[in-house]
């Protein structure tokens, strides 16, 4: 009863100079949130704009608890990324926060909800790039503490990943006083050595084969 007068008394307001201080897109989200029967008046300020103003109206839809991100300090597409985490059902206070940029929110996001340890990355040092290389590692259970280092950019973290994912000694060249050319040179040539080791003992193992033949002829 108490939002339907809410509303009633919002509906009135629409109709005087109160609605003056908001733009046509601002009153198009207040008047559905209105029809809808919403409490509008958790969002019918303009300090939110209109898309701000959506996802609190999203939210309000689905009985999310807004109050966790209807705050001026996020923008929409963080308001996006917490909604999104409280539908379904994540820890989102491992980064609503407004420290975290959209991008940065939705590496935790997605990491949280692939049961991943984001911990590891759940820093305001790494940009979105870089998050989205350690969670890469962590889904495919590779060691991301040689390279989860703010001192490396996204593209050095993506050499030393993909040397672990083909057992590169990584240690030759996940150094951050390295940078990225010299980087690629020395992962270029352990994959040479480890084309030419593996060489060798598919050679050895037809040799070792052949004199099995022998013998047994």
């Amino acid at each position: 009863m108490e939002k339907i007068h809410k509303n009633l008394n919002y509906a009135n307001l629409m109709k005087t100079d109160w609605a003056k201080q908001f733009d046509e897109l601002q009153i198009i989200e207040i008047k559905k949130g209105i029809r809808n029967n919403l409490d509008v008046s958790v969002y019918a300020n303009p300090i939110f704009d209109n898309e701000q103003m959506y996802e609190i109206r999203d939210g309000l839809q689905d009985n999310l608890a807004i109050s966790l991100y209807a705050k001026p300090e996020f923008n929409f597409n963080q308001m996006e990324q917490i909604k999104v985490g409280l539908k379904d059902g994540l820890d989102i206070s491992q980064y609503a926060k407004s420290e975290f940029d959209w991008q940065q929110m939705e590496e935790i996001r997605v990491g949280l909800t692939k049961r991943l340890d984001v911990s590891i990355y759940v820093n305001p040092e790494y940009d979105g790039s870089q998050m989205s290389e350690i969670r890469f590692g962590l889904e495919d259970n590779l060691d991301v503490s040689i390279y989860a280092n703010p001192e490396f950019d996204w593209e050095q973290m993506r050499l030393i990943r993909e040397g672990l994912k083909e057992e590169l000694n990584v240690s030759k060249y996940a150094k951050p006083k390295y940078k990225l050319k010299k980087m690629k040179r020395i992962k270029g040539n352990l994959e040479i050595d480890k084309y030419f080791e593996k060489m060798e003992k598919e050679m050895e193992q037809r040799k070792n084969e052949r004199r099995k033949t022998e013998k047994s002829n």
